[in-house]
């Protein structure tokens, strides 16, 4: 739809200028006796306004053109960022085409744009350096539309990048917990990015994050029965999933200079508390199903204990 739009901008471009040739050419009102705006004769007020009209039909169209053969195979994290790049390249050009068009002075009116340029840059430092991180997010990408990302204290789904700031569908928040929706939208500056820490749950294209379930039991559990339960059905309830996902992050890591031991199945940790034994059962799972992915081990390993009370024990109100 886009595309027959630009054509159709385009043809009304060509239009307009060649109007405007006519009347510069052919001066026909002044023949007509219409009378002068001050020291601008008619014909040439309405060559600029042709000009003027054409400069943002063709801008505007080639616009609509470009997008919609860009895009064609473009994802849709790909689309988004084509379309603020392609907004931003031909609305400067559309300035400066209609300034020069209004001035006839092309010359100065590059000049002049460097000295405002320079102006501006002292008057609006913050929407600028958020300008700044917008190109600094197209050049390095830190995070795009899609991801879910932390930026200092806010925490939500990337539904939108412009040039000043980041859109973000919010997780936890006050309102809500366990990386749940909030139903708020938060926008952030982009200078943000320049400014203090990003995390991107799935940078590089790996949406796997470590998570932890904890359980707490009594100092008379079966400690080896109980690791081996919970890492039993951790196993059973990833599958090989987790397996693959250990195999890319082996990958990832193998990229860098950082040498860790990475686990291919779930493992169980054991810290001492005073009065009681906390068992914290790690595994790798998807970012988005991380919750849903706790709350239903949580319920398995929960009914595997209660299966076997002689060997598992839950901690009562006691001093040690």
């Amino acid at each position: 739809m886009r595309r027959p739009i630009g054509y159709v901008s385009v043809a009304a471009a060509l239009v307009a200028a060649a109007a405007a040739g006519f009347v510069r050419a052919t001066t026909p009102l002044a023949d007509l006796s219409v009378p002068a705006l001050g020291d601008i004769s008619p014909d040439a007020a309405a060559t600029t306004l042709l000009l003027a009209v054409a400069v943002v039909l063709a801008a505007n169209g080639a616009y609509f053109v470009v997008y919609a053969l860009a895009v064609r195979r473009a994802s849709k994290r790909r689309a988004h960022d084509l379309r603020n790049v392609l907004r931003l390249g031909f609305g400067a050009l559309a300035l400066i085409g209609l300034l020069g068009v209004l001035t006839d002075q092309w010359v100065g009116v590059l000049v002049s744009l460097g000295v405002v340029g320079f102006a501006i840059t002292f008057a609006l430092q913050q929407p600028l350096l958020s300008l700044v991180g917008w190109f600094y997010l197209m050049l390095k990408r830190p995070y795009a539309v899609g991801d879910r990302v932390q930026m200092s204290e806010v925490s939500g789904d990337v539904i939108e990048v412009d040039f000043f700031v980041t859109t973000l569908w919010e997780i936890n928040g006050p309102l809500v917990s366990t990386n749940q929706p909030s139903g708020r939208v938060v926008t952030v500056p982009n200078s943000q990015v320049l400014s203090s820490e990003v995390v991107n749950f799935s940078g590089d294209g790996f949406p796997y994050v470590w998570n932890e379930l904890s359980m707490q039991v009594a100092y008379e559990t079966d400690l080896a029965f109980a690791r081996e339960r919970m890492t039993g059905v951790a196993d059973d309830y990833l599958g090989d999933e987790m397996a693959d996902a250990v195999d890319r992050y082996r990958d990832r890591l193998a990229d860098t200079a950082v040498e860790l031991e990475v686990a291919e199945r779930p493992s169980v940790n054991v810290v001492q508390r005073e009065s009681w034994v906390e068992l914290r059962l790690r595994y790798l799972v998807h970012h988005r199903r991380s919750t849903r992915v706790r709350n239903d081990l949580y319920e398995r390993v929960l009914v595997e204990f209660n299966a076997a009370p002689d060997r598992v024990a839950f901690p009562v109100s006691r001093s040690r």
